[in-house]
């Protein structure tokens, strides 16, 4: 069993227990290290990688949530607690709308957890704790720099997320922890942005973290646990990787077997419109497809590929379909 890359925080960036209200180390033993295994044939293996590690959160009845794509098709997960133990995991759920995975810690355990808090309450500029596995020394102090929509390449689309400041380096599946001490989201990307530069001098770039907030998943996390997968009807899923140039959204990539493949979609696409309506941004673009109708309907789309336009007609799926899903228990 591989075991987790060691690095630490600088001092300077960790937090301190004499900065917040709270009881900083109990928060932070909630947090847990993940490490899980893919099988080389699983969907998700090429882009994704057959080994991954990152972060999860206690949050009560053995239930250790994190962000989707580290249990994705994931035969076999670790967990490393805070008191140095290392136990297996089930791989419970996974929601694609909100990026939420859900494990369950095998075995009994009386280990502190994180409440669940309300990321719709968190206010821009609110002091966060940023938590990886392994304490004050992997978590970072930091503050919320936006709220705001959020446009995934791979058909993912949040009306309002979270993006804090600094940016943690391993970000994936970290607590995000509020002035109040509970948990307000999990951590899914790390982004740059552009900042114009004071007086007129030179823009700077930096990076934030996008953190999913947990509202999303307080009326889905029952499903998640019964069955899964929430159980409601599905978006329809093409398999374009998409992104936007100049006001133009533009295929990069096409998901082996997907919908998308088998419409003959190549990189360098420029999609036009969806069933005639013209799209601008990876958000109008996820909207529109969504708004046509459950997973299996046509999607029409106009392409404009070396300086022709033209329609194809896409038969949509459900992306589940694709994965190795979670055994069942």
């Amino acid at each position: 069993m591989a075991t987790l890359i060691e690095w630490k925080v600088p001092p300077s960036a960790q937090p301190r227990p004499e900065d917040y209200s709270y009881d900083l180390e109990r928060a932070l033993s909630a947090v847990v290290g993940l490490h899980s295994i893919i099988p080389p044939d699983a969907f998700t293996a090429d882009t994704l990688g057959v080994e991954r590690a990152g972060n999860g959160v206690l949050i009560g009845n053995g239930l250790v949530l994190t962000v989707g794509y580290l249990i994705t098709e994931a035969e076999t997960i670790w967990l490393h607690l805070a008191d140095g133990n290392v136990v297996q995991g089930h791989p419970l759920g996974f929601d694609g709308e909100t990026g939420f995975g859900l494990v369950q810690l095998v075995g009994r355990t009386s280990r502190p957890v994180l409440e669940l808090g309300s990321s719709n309450a968190a206010a821009v500029g609110e002091r966060v704790v940023v938590g990886g596995a392994g304490g004050r020394t992997r978590s970072l102090a930091g503050r919320i720099a936006a709220k705001q929509e959020f446009s995934g390449y791979w058909e993912y689309l949040l009306e309002e997320a979270i993006f804090t400041f600094p940016a943690h380096p391993n970000w994936g599946g970290t607590a995000l922890i509020s002035s109040q001490g509970d948990l307000i989201g999990i951590g899914s990307l790390q982004i740059e942005r552009v900042r114009e530069g004071q007086g007129g001098g030179k823009a700077k770039s930096e990076n934030l973290n996008m953190t999913i907030p947990i509202d999303l998943l307080k009326p889905i996390l029952d499903d998640l646990t019964k069955f899964g997968r929430v159980n409601k009807p599905v978006r329809p899923w093409l398999g374009i990787y998409a992104t936007e140039a100049e006001d133009r959204v533009v295929a990069v990539g096409v998901a082996a077997k997907a919908p998308a493949a088998r419409a003959e979609i190549r990189a360098g696409d420029m999609i036009v419109a969806v069933a005639g309506e013209k799209v601008s941004n990876l958000a109008g673009f996820y909207r529109r497809v969504w708004a046509l109708g459950d997973a299996g309907v046509e999607v029409p789309l106009t392409l404009h590929r070396d300086g022709v336009t033209f329609d194809v007609r896409v038969n949509s799926s459900d992306r589940a379909k694709f994965l190795k899903g979670p055994r069942m228990h």
